[in-house]
């Protein structure tokens, strides 16, 4: 679970049309979402029944020239440290340059697992060319096309070996709440006032990944699995503040998770980081409770928290059905509601509704408001149930589903959120042919 693939190397070595290709096979489930985020730096990929994440560095090069090499620098390390394979990705056509050099040198130093994708071989010609790049001392080097696919497979069977497997002993019974947000929002304070105090309640599981410190949990009648994914590690070489940094850490904190508790720091605002965090939860289909940390600092009156709530789901919509919470971590108000909340999200994920009251519910709905002819072919919907998934996924069998469109799956969705309490979970919402 979260092992994430970083995609490295200088700029047009076709760095995103493997990222493309990795991710296309699930790409149509990933972005059933509607309003996903726009950049495509982030997605799911998977081979031979392992999945992973897949993050394409190249999304996040600074233009100037003298920032240039550097920003690329920081890049790749942060991608070292992150990340649990390099995919480094060079061209064919130009040769060993003196830039695939400077990275190939770092990765020799730091990097555990890293795999030479020789990109642009569109032809069998082209193979000896490739073995030139053996001069960079790495190991592990494939000659593919990213335009055409030829190589991928064997590079991919390679990878999915050095994958860390699932030898994780943590309690899978409880609940697991991650803090995530953008640097300096409040998520230290908010886990040292959760844990701070009693460390003698608090015990920490072994067997967790390098990067994430899973603590139980255990008071006030609340027992559920904290991942602490704040302060782990010593401040590295990188600025903590780098904009692709809090994105890893976020996408591995997130895949760890079931509830993620989202923290933005009112006196900013929800900005555009917070947003991109939004939509990683949501893209991973976790459950998510927004905390509006720092509270105590806004100026108020009567209307404030809810016109702060409004402009929130105004900028995640179509997806508004979570809860917010106005917290002060550290005057330590509402840290104890956000927990409720995210015990009730993690509820609401579980939840299970049998055949008979969706069939009962729905059906006379759907009689009355049926989806739109399409080419005077009326849909029709048979029968309804929940399928058995992660978070809540309801199948709707009917005669021409290939005509059923968003706007569409959007009205049952928000029927189905009125009638039961999904507060803070994403729902699927399939029609498929009898």
């Amino acid at each position: 679970m979260g092992n994430i693939v970083a995609i490295v190397g200088r700029p047009n070595v076709g760095k995103s049309t493997l990222f493309n290709r990795l991710t296309e096979s699930r790409q149509a489930i990933v972005d059933e979402t509607s309003g996903v985020t726009r950049d495509r730096i982030y997605g799911k990929a998977e081979w031979n029944g392992v999945g992973f994440s897949v993050v394409d560095t190249g999304g996040y090069a600074i233009n100037s020239e003298d920032q240039f090499e550097e920003a690329i620098r920081q890049q790749v390390l942060i991608a070292i440290e992150e990340a649990d394979v390099i995919l480094f990705v060079v061209d064919v056509s130009t040769g060993v340059t003196d830039y695939d050099e400077a990275v190939a040198e770092i990765l020799r130093k730091k990097a555990k697992n890293v795999i030479i994708a020789v990109n642009k071989v569109d032809n069998h010609s082209l193979i000896p060319e490739a073995s030139y790049f053996y001069s960079m001392g790495l190991n592990n080097l494939y000659p593919i096309s990213a335009i055409n696919g030829s190589g991928t497979g064997d590079m991919l069977d390679h990878l999915v070996t050095l994958l860390p497997g699932k030898n994780r002993e943590e309690d899978t019974e409880l609940p697991k709440f991650t803090v995530v947000g953008r640097p300096n929002a409040g998520k230290s304070s908010l886990i040292n006032t959760l844990i701070g105090e009693e460390r003698n309640i608090v015990t920490p599981v072994s067997g967790t990944t390098r990067d994430s410190i899973f603590t139980q949990y255990n008071k006030y009648g609340h027992h559920f699995l904290l991942v602490d994914t704040a302060g782990i590690r010593k401040k590295s070489k990188v600025h903590e503040d780098l904009e692709f940094y809090s994105v890893m850490r976020a996408i591995r904190a997130i895949e760890n998770s079931d509830v993620c508790l989202l923290m933005i720091d009112a006196t900013r605002g929800f900005e555009g980081q917070d947003h991109k965090i939004f939509s990683l939860i949501e893209r991973n289909r976790k459950g998510v409770v927004v905390l509006v940390n720092k509270w105590d600092l806004i100026e108020k009156d009567n209307n404030t928290a809810r016109q702060f709530e409004a402009m929130l789901k105004t900028q995640t919509a179509p997806y508004t059905d979570y809860p917010v919470i106005f917290t002060s971590a550290t005057e330590k108000k509402r840290i104890f509601k956000a927990m409720e909340k995210a015990l009730q999200v993690y509820e609401n994920k579980s939840r299970r509704i049998s055949t008979a009251k969706l069939n009962e519910y729905l059906l006379p709905l759907i009689e009355n408001y049926p989806p739109p002819a399409n080419k005077g072919k009326y849909i029709k919907v048979k029968y309804i149930t929940q399928l058995p998934a992660s978070v809540p996924s309801f199948a709707f069998f009917c005669n021409l589903p290939q005509y059923v469109k968003e706007p569409y799956k959007r009205f049952v969705e928000n029927k189905l959120r009125q009638k039961w309490n999904f507060s803070g979970v994403p729902i699927n919402v399939f029609f498929r042919k009898k």
